[in-house]
C-alpha cells in the first residue's frame, strides 16, 4: 500500500511541473508578437527519488530585425538593455524600443515610462535622428546643424538569467543578476526598426502537444493507481 501511496504522490508532484511548465509555453506563445520580448523555457530534470523538478532559463538571444520606418522605433542588435524610468521614479529595464513623443515631449515608452535620463524633443523639430550609439540628434530645418537632445543609454548585467518580470514587458534586476552596467563606445540602436520576440512558435506548439499527451498519460495512471489503492482498502475491511 505504501508503494501505491508513493506512486500517486509522485503522479501528482510530476502533474504539476508539467501543468507549471505548460503555463511557460502557452506565455511564450501569447507573447509572440511581443517586441523584444524573450522566450522562457523550463527544464525538467527527475532527482533520485523519482521525482521531476524544474528550472526556469531565459532565452536572451535576439530576435529578428523588423523595419517599421517610425523614427520612434528602436531597436537593440546586441546585448543590453535601455533603462526606463516610471512616473512614480521607478527604473526598469527593457529590450522594446517601440518609442513616442510624450504629452511633455518626453521620448517615453507605450505606457509613458521616460526612456533613459529624460531626452526631450522640440515641438516644431524637423526631424530627429538616433545616432547607433543612442545620441538623440534634432535639426529644425532641412539644412540647419544638428543639435544633440540627449543619450539614449544601454546597460548590461553580469547574469541576465537572474533578471525578474517587471511591469509591462520590462524587467528588474536582482542579486542574481547582478547591477546594470552602463555599455559605452557601442553601436547597438537601430533607428526605424524593432526587435521581434525570439519565440519559436513550432518549438512550442510542439512542446504543448507533447505536455499535453503527457499530463493525460499521467492522470489516467493516477486514475488506474488510485483505484487499485481503493480495492486494497476494501480488501483490508
Amino acid at each position: 500500500m505504501h508503494n501505491l501511496q508513493a506512486i500517486i504522490r509522485k503522479s501528482v508532484n510530476n502533474v504539476t511541473n508539467q501543468w507549471d511548465r505548460l503555463g511557460y509555453v502557452a506565455n511564450d506563445l501569447a507573447n509572440f508578437n511581443t517586441h523584444g520580448y524573450k522566450s522562457v523555457r523550463f527544464e525538467q530534470m527527475l532527482d533520485e527519488d523519482g521525482y521531476l523538478t524544474g528550472a526556469i532559463r531565459t532565452d536572451h538571444r535576439n530576435g529578428s530585425i523588423q523595419i517599421t520606418s517610425n523614427p520612434y522605433d528602436v531597436a537593440i542588435t546586441g546585448p543590453g538593455f535601455i533603462p526606463v524610468i516610471s512616473p512614480r521614479g521607478e527604473v526598469q529595464y527593457t529590450r522594446d524600443g517601440s518609442f513616442k513623443q510624450g504629452k511633455d515631449g518626453y521620448l517615453v515608452t507605450n505606457d509613458d515610462w521616460i526612456v533613459g535620463e529624460g531626452i526631450k524633443l522640440p515641438t516644431n523639430c524637423y526631424k530627429f535622428y538616433i545616432k547607433p550609439n543612442g545620441d538623440v540628434i534634432a535639426y529644425d530645418a532641412v539644412d540647419s546643424p544638428g543639435k544633440k537632445l540627449g543619450n539614449i543609454p544601454l546597460v548590461q548585467f553580469d547574469s541576465p538569467e537572474g533578471l525578474e518580470q517587471g511591469g509591462l514587458n520590462k524587467l528588474v534586476p536582482t542579486e542574481e543578476s547582478g547591477e546594470a552596467r552602463l555599455v559605452k563606445d557601442h553601436e547597438y540602436f537601430a533607428q526605424n526598426n524593432l526587435e521581434n520576440s525570439n519565440v519559436n512558435i513550432y518549438d512550442n506548439v510542439s512542446t504543448m502537444l507533447r505536455l499535453n499527451a503527457s499530463m493525460l498519460a499521467s492522470t489516467r495512471l493516477m486514475k488506474v493507481v488510485d483505484d487499485m489503492y481503493n480495492k486494497s482498502i476494501n480488501i483490508r475491511e
